[in-house]
C-alpha cells in the first residue's frame, strides 16, 4: 500500500466499495496498532497480527462502512456494523491522524444515524484508549458506563467505556 501525504485537499465521505477491503482492513490494523495494540497482553496483540480481525469485518459489513478520501488516498474508515444508532468502528491510518478525519466520518455516520430516525448516537471504546475517549467527549458524548468485559475479537477482558450523544 503506497499513501502519501496531501496537504490543504478536502475530505471526501462515500461510501466504501467492495474492492477495497483488503487497503481498508490494513488501515484498521495501522490504526489499531498505535491505538489499542500498546493496551493488550502479548498473546492477543499478536493474535490480532497474525489474523488481522479486519479483514472479515470489512468483507461482511461492507454496504456499512463510510470511507474518507484525502486527494487520492483513503485515510480512513468508519461503520455502524449493525446499521442502527450505534458506530463500532471508526479508524484512521496513522499517517492521516490530526486532519479532521475522524471528526468527519463521526459527523456522517452522525447523520445518517438521524437519518434514519434515531435521537442518540452510541459508542463504545476502550477506557485506556484515552485519545479516542478523548475526541468523543470533544464531540459531546456522554459517559453513561464504564466496565470491564471480555472483548470477543480480541479474547480479553478490557475496561469498556460505553458513550452517547444527543443528536
Amino acid at each position: 500500500m503506497e499513501l502519501t501525504q496531501q496537504p490543504s485537499l478536502a475530505i471526501n465521505i462515500r461510501p466504501a466499495k467492495a474492492t477495497e477491503v483488503d487497503l481498508l482492513a490494513a488501515i484498521g490494523l495501522d490504526a489499531w496498532r498505535k491505538g489499542i495494540k500498546p493496551l493488550l497482553p502479548a498473546f492477543c496483540a499478536e493474535d490480532v497480527e497474525t489474523n488481522n480481525p479486519f479483514q472479515p469485518f470489512v468483507h461482511a459489513y461492507i454496504e456499512h462502512i463510510l470511507v474518507a478520501q484525502l486527494g487520492d488516498n483513503i485515510a480512513g474508515f468508519a461503520a455502524r456494523e449493525f446499521n442502527d444508532n450505534r458506530i463500532t468502528d471508526l479508524w484512521v491510518h496513522s499517517l492521516f491522524e490530526g486532519k479532521g478525519i475522524a471528526t468527519t466520518l463521526l459527523i456522517a455516520l452522525e447523520a445518517e444515524i438521524q437519518n434514519a430516525g434515531y435521537t442518540t448516537a452510541l459508542i463504545t471504546v476502550t477506557a485506556q484508549n484515552t485519545r479516542a475517549h478523548q475526541l468523543y467527549t470533544h464531540l459531546d458524548y456522554k459517559v453513561i458506563r464504564k466496565e470491564t468485559r471480555y472483548d470477543r475479537v480480541l479474547k480479553t477482558s478490557l475496561e469498556k467505556v460505553d458513550l452517547r450523544k444527543k443528536l
